[in-house]
């Protein structure tokens, strides 16, 4: 029985459509479709089919634990889903708030393909119930909140109008919890204060003289009495009707020329009849004695007051609003990317600020990062170097190993050079794992199906592979390879985007696509000994970054066969000792540096440096200015690791 069942009898016809549902599982991923494949989960091949929309999934998968941040992200997904919608969860049990697992099973190949086998059976049973219960979670729950369109700092809880322009404000749902405060609004009211608007000394006005009303915005709308502004909805100011000589146009000199003006603003002339611009008022002919003529090019426009009539000027309604780049005031849309957006890495949020179809601004969070590297202090080594190893998904053995070598420090063993080797060996059989990923993460945003499906099926070949089978498998790398240097549309794609220059910031790859000779491996003497060199390109955009992930994976190859086995780290056993050390791995995005502290065997205090955490300073600068395309082909050439940031 699956808790998002649709309602209704299971009729006859409605089995039919049940079952042909439960033949075709359409599936959305969470987080992403990189970390199933870093758990060696090949969706495909369990006879699911991935979908980029929960609007077009009727299964909602779940891949390993997700922290909170992205448990109330997938419930959004999850409320999204169309029923009948089923939850298949696998290696996890806090789901919260989500509902509980329809289906749950561990965290490998054969259990995915177990649980395949029961989610089509209770889909086809129970895809429809006459009694069904709604999901509903604190995340779903949204109040109505009142802004202005032209001032959206002024918000307010019931309807009304804006203090600053008078416009009508607008309903727009906001999330329960989330929204403005009072204090907020306070200083919102204290600008509008200080808004600068038309003096209006009501006081000193002529109450014998005729009195009529009209509105700041549009001076055109005149009403005899007090009100609102049909248009606009501001309140209407009175002033006085003057009294005015009739005017006799019977002793004009049809002869002469006329022109037209306004009696209140006598700088607005016009050949033809018709009506001030300022203040709607009918022009007046008015013959052209022998002057000089009208030259309206250097015209004093500071000179048009528009106070005088108590007009508000858009330049004062518009002035607090951003400027795009060719000058022009506009309201900018926040868009956000992500947590689940394909083709960036599952966790990221990227919001972008958009202007028009350019970048105007960006925010990036990982909301799977800043897990405490210390569950618990003091730590005994074993928990420690698997809760190390638990941090990122994308790397576990480089940070395993990191853990490995910074107990090993601290406590001042020895270790062998074979054994320190088969770790290299390891660690560069995760580093074409990762950038195989990778690879296949960026051809689903850039649009090649083929290299998705080559570079897929070669990560989940690489992942466990050993020394026989990465031989067998190199030429189907070169292949790739080559297969990649022969399309130009990849390459004229993402030449030039995201041009990054020599900086400090920059760690790994990232780095070294712009001329960097950042590697950890530089100074390792195991790395040494196997004749690692750098791979650099000088170029700093996506195209140079993509050129130095495949050298990369032919120089993993290589440094691979040099030494002679593959063996993932084993936590050493610190017994009593203690110490402090510092120790440093160049993980599959750069160098990851790792301080702790040993306390007759146990970790009492650690701290974590990854280059993910630095990487994500240089989206803001990255994607500004930039059109929206180029800015996401831009951040996904990063390579980006939310579950290692450290923020």
């Amino acid at each position: 029985m699956i808790t998002g069942a649709r309602q209704g009898k299971l009729s006859g016809l409605r089995r039919l459509v049940a079952g042909a549902m439960a033949r075709d599982l359409n599936v959305f991923l969470i987080p992403g479709p990189d970390i199933a494949r870093a758990h060696g989960l090949d969706i495909e091949a369990a006879g699911l089919q991935r979908v980029a929309s929960p609007r077009h999934a009727s299964v909602l998968l779940v891949v390993g634990p997700i922290p909170p941040a992205l448990r109330e992200a997938a419930a959004v997904v999850y409320a999204q889903m169309v029923r009948p919608r089923a939850l298949f969860v696998l290696g996890t049990e806090d789901l919260s708030p989500l509902p509980g697992a329809d289906v749950a099973t561990g965290l490998s190949q054969q259990n995915l393909l177990e649980g395949v086998r029961q989610l089509r059976h209770v889909f086809s049973e129970s895809a429809f119930r006459p009694d069904v219960s709604d999901f509903d979670a604190p995340v779903l729950q949204v109040r109505i909140e009142y802004t202005c369109p032209m001032h959206p700092e002024v918000v307010r809880d019931e309807p009304g109008s804006c203090p600053k322009c008078g416009m009508f404000l607008v309903p727009r749902e906001v999330q329960a919890g989330v929204g403005h405060t009072h204090a907020d609004q306070a200083q919102a009211d204290a600008s509008a204060d200080t808004q600068v608007t038309p003096a209006h000394d009501y006081h000193h006005m002529d109450h014998d003289a005729a009195v009529e009303y009209t509105c700041p915005m549009h001076p055109e709308v005149v009403q005899s009495e007090p009100g609102s502004c049909p248009k606009c909805g501001m309140d209407l100011e009175p002033r006085e009707i003057q009294a005015e000589p009739a005017h006799d146009h019977s002793h004009m000199d049809h002869d002469a020329a006329v022109e037209y003006t306004c009696p209140m603003h006598p700088e607005v002339v016009q050949s033809e009849p018709g009506s001030c611009p300022k203040c709607g008022m009918d022009l007046e002919p008015r013959e052209i004695t022998a002057e000089p003529a009208h030259d309206h090019q250097h015209m004093n426009h500071s000179a048009m007051d528009h106070d005088d009539m108590g007009f508000m000027s858009m330049i004062d309604v518009t002035k607090d609003l951003p400027r795009s780049g060719d000058g022009l005031q506009m309201e900018w849309i926040d868009a956000p990317f992500g947590p689940f957006f394909p083709g960036l890495p599952g966790g990221l949020l990227l919001t972008l600020t958009l202007d028009g179809d350019t970048v105007a601004g960006s925010e990036a969070l990982a909301l799977n990062g800043n897990r405490e590297l210390l569950c618990h202090s003091p730590m005994d080594a074993t928990h420690f170097i698997e809760r190390m190893a638990d941090l990122d998904p994308l790397a576990p053995v480089a940070y395993r190993l990191l853990a490995c070598q910074a107990l090993e420090k601290a406590a001042g063993e020895k270790v062998p050079a074979e054994t320190a080797q088969a770790r290299a060996g390891a660690l560069e059989r995760e580093r074409i794992v990762s950038h195989l990923g990778w690879l296949a993460l960026f051809g689903q945003q850039t649009g090649f199906d083929w290299l998705v499906q080559r570079a897929a099926v070669l990560q989940l070949d690489f992942r466990h592979a050993d020394m026989k089978q990465v031989a067998a498998l190199r030429p189907a790398i070169q292949s790739l390879m080559k297969r990649l240097q022969r399309t130009p549309l990849l390459k004229s794609r993402i030449a030039g985007i995201g041009r990054l220059a020599q900086d400090t910031a920059l760690r790994g790859p990232v780095a070294r696509a712009s001329g960097i000779s950042d590697d950890a491996r530089n100074t390792d003497k195991t790395f040494i000994t196997l004749g690692f060199t750098p791979a650099r390109r000088k170029e700093g955009d996506a195209l140079a970054r993509l050129h130095v992930r495949l050298d990369e994976i032919t120089h993993s190859l290589m440094l691979i066969e040099s030494a002679g086995a593959i063996a993932v780290p084993t936590p050493p056993l610190p017994g009593e000792a203690s110490g402090s050390s510092e120790a440093s791995v160049e993980t599959p995005r750069g160098p990851a540096r790792l301080q702790l502290t040993l306390e007759t065997g146990q970790v009492t205090a650690a701290q974590l440096e990854t280059p993910s955490t630095h990487h994500l300073t240089l989206i803001a600068p990255l994607t500004e200015q930039q059109e929206l395309g180029d800015a996401l082909v831009a951040v996904g050439s990063l390579d980006l690791s939310p579950w290692e940031v450290r923020q």
